[in-house]
Parts: structure tokens; sequence; C-alpha cells
């Protein structure tokens, strides 16, 4: 589907008044309850808009520390705003909890029943799991789009539906690192329990015998242990298991080979690893991809008297295949602290077999590491909820924290020029067709724009949209709305000091009401940079101008004869229409020139007909930013 637009123009044909929704963004912000990230000016006192069922608040002091107080509203209301409500619906380690209750209202309710879940979500900002309940698509639908964050209290997401909640705008952040140490450790207590019999002996003289030469066990010295995954545990793994004297080797598709080598650890293939290791250790991630990848056909490519153990997810292995893998003795020895199903049935042959060592999910069941998760997730859905992008969200653009601090300047900006460029376009022929252009002195591998596209993207669509777009979403409703958008990089002599030198949208095969911003090309073309942390208007359609993109514009193509700027600001003064910004660019002497005027105020309908009406005006246009 085609987007199509109008925007308020005295001379164009067909026009409308449009009120788009307030302007994003920024790193820095507070909580919204409407947006993932707050209507916020990257600027060190900042005035926004944010409206909620009760009230607007018009101006709001934001310190450097981030807290916030109220100056003014509507109402001279000077109560905080309202606080998020986020349920906790499984056990979370007290020192999460005491954050999240500094940030907003916690509701800590556990083993709710799907329908009781259901309930709670559709009163509910953030929703905060581990792995027992299910953030299924049903969730989603029933919390209507008032849920902006999923926090899940460790590393694994499958029991959350990215799809939905990419769909419903709902950001997804988990807690990869702080049990990345406890998941190691356990991995390997069950690897040296396992290969030492530990658990069964034990049994054994719990049992009132003493059977020394039937634990009779195997050294780890010399054996290969295959790393299935090499990801933040895989790594303390391999790490780990270098220092007991293991030839250590991985397979992972995305695994760094640099990283790897610094661990003295070979990168092989999927077959190589299980077909060349005494020992295999699972820590991939569940996906479709990987769902019972070890399997008949995987057993039956081992070693004979393989020994396996799996701290990741239990869906990764064919429960029953590896019960008929321990019967025929290709696998020598299981141990296993995740399942399919958890907990697992009591009569499961899996878990009685003799040979398969099993604990209760304990990869993360450390102290340190409970309390290390809680805190951990903790500032990453009250960090979503302020409108700030956690480094672990998992359904939107992954940036660092150090770049993303840099570009926050030129988030604004993209977010400004999106919604100026389809302004640009007259109602008719929807925009389908938009060209972004980055110019800069950097590498082309050191300059991430996704999160600059997405911003680019909410411009666009949300003034003429009832969509509501942020960074999660973006990619999914531009498609949804049949929007195509190409991005080109453009190597310029600048300072690599800054990451873009400008950033040029542009909209083809449409019409523009307003002709002077069609460049040579015949698409509508809008360029912009970054002065002294403001984003300004750079370039319209062919001419030059220099306006910083802040309150509202208005552009002008006009004779270039003297006294135009005097005019127009005469008319603008005498309705009380401030002027903070005012620019002209020309090709020619005494041709044709664009001028381009920043105003605090919204002028009237009179006011722009005044404007329209002075005779070296050919067009102009009024557009909100």
């Amino acid at each position: 589907m085609a987007i199509s637009s109008s925007c308020s123009s005295v001379k164009a044909v067909n026009s409308r008044w449009t009120t788009p929704s307030p302007s994003p963004v920024s790193k820095l912000a507070v909580f919204h309850r409407h947006s993932l990230l707050p209507n916020l000016r990257y600027t060190p006192n900042v005035k926004l808009t944010v409206t909620n069922a009760s009230r607007t608040v018009e101006q709001t002091t934001l310190t450097e520390d981030h807290k916030f107080s109220t100056v003014g509203s509507d109402q001279d209301d000077p109560s905080p705003f309202p606080k998020p409500k986020i349920l906790v619906a499984e056990k979370l380690g007290e020192a999460g909890v005491n954050l999240l209750r500094e940030f907003g209202d916690v509701d800590c309710s556990y083993e709710l029943s799907p329908e009781d879940l259901k309930k709670k979500v559709s009163e509910s900002d953030a929703l905060i799991v581990r792995s027992g309940t299910k953030v299924t698509r049903e969730v989603f639908e029933a919390a209507q789009g008032k849920l902006k964050v999923v926090g899940r209290a460790g590393v694994g997401i499958d029991n959350v539906d990215l799809q939905a909640a990419t769909e419903y705008g709902c950001l997804v952040v988990n807690a990869p690192t702080a049990n990345t140490v406890a998941a190691a450790e356990h991995g390997i207590a069950l690897l040296t329990s396992m290969a030492r019999n530990v658990a069964q002996a034990d049994a054994s003289i719990k049992a009132g015998k003493w059977e020394r030469s039937k634990y009779v066990g195997v050294s780890l010295v010399g054996k290969t242990l295959a790393v299935m995954g090499f990801g933040k545990v895989g790594t303390e793994v391999a790490r780990r298991a270098k220092g007991l004297g293991m030839n250590v080797i991985s397979h992972d598709p995305y695994a760094p080979a640099d990283r790897a080598r610094a661990l003295g650890v070979d990168l092989v293939s999927f077959d190589q690893a299980i077909a060349t290791a005494e020992f295999v250790s699972l820590h991939m991630p569940l996906t479709p991809a990987t769902k019972k990848v070890f399997n008949d056909d995987t057993f039956s490519k081992m070693k004979k008297g393989v020994r396996l153990i799996n701290v990741a997810r239990g869906g990764v292995i064919d429960e029953d295949a590896l019960v008929r893998a321990l019967d025929s003795g290709i696998v020598a020895q299981a141990a296993l602290d995740v399942f399919c199903e958890e907990p697992p049935s009591k009569d499961s042959k899996l878990i009685q077999h003799e040979n398969v060592t099993v604990t209760p999910h304990l990869g993360a069941s450390t102290k340190e590491a409970q309390e290390g998760v809680a805190i951990e997730i903790a500032e990453a859905v009250a960090g979503a909820l302020k409108g700030e992008l956690s480094a672990t969200a998992v359904n939107a653009p992954m940036v660092a924290p150090e770049v993303l601090s840099e570009l926050a300047p030129y988030i604004v900006l993209a977010e400004k020029l999106g919604r100026l460029a389809v302004q640009l376009a007259s109602g008719g022929k929807g925009v389908q067709s938009i060209k972004v252009v980055y110019r800069s002195a950097r590498d082309r591998d050191d300059l991430d724009t996704r999160l600059l596209r997405a911003m680019i993207t909410k411009g666009i669509i949300e003034p003429i949209s009832d969509s509501y777009v942020n960074l999660v979403n973006a990619d999914f409703i531009a498609k949804q709305k049949g929007l195509r958008i190409s991005e080109e990089r453009m190597v310029v002599e600048s300072s690599p000091e800054y990451p873009i030198d400008s950033i040029q949208v542009q909209i083809s095969n449409v019409e523009s009401n307003f002709a002077g911003a069609v460049s040579d090309c015949g698409a509508i073309s809008i360029e912009g940079r970054v002065k002294y942390g403001v984003p300004h208007l750079t370039c319209v359609g062919s001419f030059s101008v220099d306006v910083s993109l802040e309150g509202n514009l208005i552009l002008c193509r006009q004779v270039d004869q003297p006294g135009m700027i005097g005019q127009v600001g005469n008319i603008l003064g005498k309705q009380n229409v401030n002027v903070n910004f005012m620019s002209v660019g020309r090709k020619v002497v005494r041709k044709q020139a664009i001028m381009a005027i920043g105003v605090d105020e919204e002028p009237d309908k009179k006011t722009l007909e005044r404007i329209g009406g002075v005779s070296a005006i050919e067009e102009f246009v009024f557009l909100k930013l």
C-alpha cells in the first residue's frame, strides 16, 4: 500500500492542514506512555510536548543526570509524570525489584495463568519474565499496544514471540552477560562430574553399595571438546576447558575467527566438530534452524563413545533420538541441565537412563548470577521505558552505547528530514520510493546507519498515517506500507571526527506541492547536517539554504530582489510570530531564490495568505517539524 500525503500551502491545490505527531528523540529521555523513544531534542536544555491521557506538559527541563522536573503545563499541574507499570511475572532477585520500584509501580505476580497474564499486560507498560512464562502473540494482542518492553531475565528469548513483539512495536531485551560465568561453570561442572561418574557413585554409596570398579571414569587431558556455539557462554567454557588441558574446537557460523584464535580454539564445520570430538558441549540458541539439530542423523556421525553436555536449550536435542544413541553406545554419557519440557515427566526414559546426569536448569543458579541478572534486566527495562536503546535489545537495531551517543543528534536530524520530505509530496500519487544518501569521511564499515534509516522511516510515515512507528517496528511498517527505502553512502573530504557530514532524503516518482524542492533529477530532495549539536536544513531541491530545524518552517520560492526578507518578516512580526532563523539560497543573482524561515509559532491561515500575496513570491509551503 502506497502512502499519500498533503500539507498546508496557500498556492497548492487541494491542500489541507495536518497536525503530525510530536517529534522524537534522544538517547536522553523520560518515560512517555505512547512512545518507545520520547519527544526530546538533543540539547542541554530542552522543551518538549508529552501527551498522555490526562494532560499535556508544555515544558520540561532535563538535567545532566537524566532526571526531570516539570516547570509548567496547560493546567499548571506540578505533579510528576505517571509512573510506568511494570509486571514481574517470575521470581526476580530483590536487587532488581528494588531498582524497578525506584522507577515505576511494580506488580510481582508469579505463576499466572495465560488468561491472568493477558489481563495484567493490558494494564502494564513493561513485562519481565524468565524462561517459564510464554509471551505469545495472544499476549501482545491483549496488551493492545500498551506494552512497551518485555524483559527476559536470562539469555534465551525463545519463550517470547519476537515477530509479534516487533509488529506491536514492543521492545524485547534480555540479560545476556550477568549469568555467563555461572552457566559456563555449570557446564564445566557437568563435564567433569560426568567424566568421573560423580552423581552415580554418590547415589550408589548412599544406597549402601561400594562399587569402585563400576564407576571408572575417563580423563579430560588431551581429549577434544567441541563447543557448539561460540558466544559468551561457549567462549567461557572453551577458556576453562583449555585450562583442564583439553583440545578445544568450535562450530559457530557467526563467531569472529580472531577471538577463537586468541583462545587457541579452531573454528570448524558442524560435521567436522561432531565427527572428531570426544566431548560435545552445546551452547547454541533455540531457533527454527537449531530445533532438534541433534537427532538420529547427527548422532550417527559422532565418534562412538562420545559424551554430551547441554546447558543451553533442551529443544536443540531430539530426546528420543538421544535415548536411542545412549542405548546403542554411540553416546556413552550425557549431562543435561535443560529439557524440551520443563520440568520433564517423572517416567521419562531419558531422565531415568543410568548413563545420564541431570540437573533442574541450574545454569544461572548462583547467588551472584541471580542478583546480576536481576540488576541487568531491571536496568535494561527501566532504560527502555525512559526511551534509551538497550545494548541488549534483541528486536531493534543493536548499537553500542558509544555509537548511540555519537549518533544522537543525527537521529534527530534524520527524523526531521523524513518529516519534511513527506510534507513536500503532494496528495495523489503515493510515496513509495525513498533514497537516503549519507555523506561521510569515514569508511563504509565505520558507519552504522540502521538507527538513522529507522528514524527517517518514522518521519515519513507518522505525519500521514495512523501507524505509530518506533525503532523496533520501523522496517516492518515500511514494508507493510509498500515503502522501498534504499541507502547510499558517499565518501567526502571532511573531518572523520564527526560520523556524518550530511544526510540527503529523496522521494522519487511523486509530485511536489513546492516545485522548488524538486532537484534536477526530478525527485523531491532535501539535505541537512548537524551544526554545534543542532540539526540544520542545508539544501532544498538544488538551492542551498541554512536554517535550524526547530519550531516550524516556511519555504518560499521567489524572485531574488531586495526587501523580500523585510516584507515577510514584517508580516510575521505583526502577527506576533517569532522568527528564529532565516536563510536565502539562490543560484544566480536577481533570478530565483528560496527563502527558508524558521518560526517558533504556527502562523494562522490569514498570515500565510498574506505571505502568499507578496507579488515576488511564486510559491510557498508551511511545514511542521
